[in-house]
């Protein structure tokens, strides 16, 4: 199972601090290091210094770190033009020597896009179905080849379908809780479905969903990675646990239910749990980024005991 770190800059992060977070993650043997790409603080804290944007840090971290993946969790469909995004996430890709990873998502979060002065569209899951169409056809165009799409919300016409990414496919991640259009659209379009903050036993279910829309399409149903997103708070003991939940805000009793939390003999074993139903990558969702001992006790006594 990989293990990768996955962060939340809109909390408060600069450019620094995850630059720092992004090298102990190489260093520490993490398969990946993903960030959000929001643009406003949720719940408590003041946001300070302000957010940074997901593909301008990605870029950065492209051009100083050597071996982790790099990617999004999810890219917000409402942020940016699909043809635009294809030439972001080539260009990044590029950068890296192909260490991309693109997660796109409908957007959700309405107050942000109030904040900065970004459309918020009611049909957003229409635009993330062409947006996925538009992105892929453009990378899987032959160079000298044009594209065109002609849909609902986008529209392009000749475009020369340039730049390519380094490498010869860029990974996709489709993620959500939605029963229907949610499958098929991973099926059509996802190399990887991520299961963000849920159950095992809701992992499973939508996992299944995924399996059969991929077989309906013509795909075999482990084509596909199954991941989760989780939060996590690992500690030596019960005090260091306590200690990490109460500097995120949160109960020990509510990680241990909702997330990975507790001793590292107690984390393997949940992770154990979402192996036996097919999840093969976690995302650990680490909130406090100064607490680089974290990463190392996650490293050395949690990643160690997995295979």
């Amino acid at each position: 199972m990989d293990l990768r770190i996955f962060t939340e800059p809109q909390q408060g992060a600069t450019y620094d601090t995850l630059l720092t977070v992004a090298k102990a993650t190489e260093d520490l043997g993490f398969d990946a290091f993903f960030r959000s790409d929001h643009y406003l603080k949720m719940g408590s804290g003041d946001g300070l210094p302000g957010p940074t944007d997901a593909w301008i840090t990605l870029a950065g971290l492209a051009r100083e770190t050597k071996r982790i993946r790099l990617g999004t969790l999810m890219t917000a469909g409402t942020f940016r033009l699909p043809g635009v995004l294809a030439i972001q996430v080539a260009q990044v890709d590029q950068m890296s020597g192909g260490r991309v990873e693109l997660g796109l998502g409908a957007g959700w979060f309405e107050e942000e896009h109030q904040a900065y002065g970004i459309p918020f569209p009611k049909e957003k899951f229409g635009r993330l179905e062409e947006q996925l169409a538009i992105v892929t056809g453009l990378w899987a165009t032959e160079v000298g080849e044009t594209f065109d799409f002609h849909g609902k919300y986008y529209d392009l016409s000749e475009s020369p379908a340039l730049p390519k990414p380094a490498q010869g496919k860029v990974p996709v991640l489709i993620g959500g809780h939605g029963a229907t259009r949610t499958p098929r659209l991973a099926a059509r379009y996802a190399d990887e479905f991520n299961m963000p903050f849920a159950s095992i036993e809701d992992s499973e279910r939508q996992f299944g969903r995924v399996r059969a829309a991929a077989e309906e399409a013509g795909r075999k149903g482990d084509e596909l990675v199954y991941s989760n997103a989780l939060v996590v708070c690992v500690g030596k003991d019960d005090q260091e646990v306590a200690r990490r939940a109460a500097a995120i805000g949160r109960e020990v009793d509510e990680l241990k239910l909702n997330g990975l939390a507790g001793s590292p003999d107690e984390v393997v074993e949940k992770l154990g749990r979402y192996q036996e139903i097919g999840s093969r990558r976690i995302y650990l969702q680490v909130l406090d980024l100064a607490d680089l001992d974290h990463l190392e006790l996650i490293s050395s006594q949690v990643q160690s005991q997995l295979s």
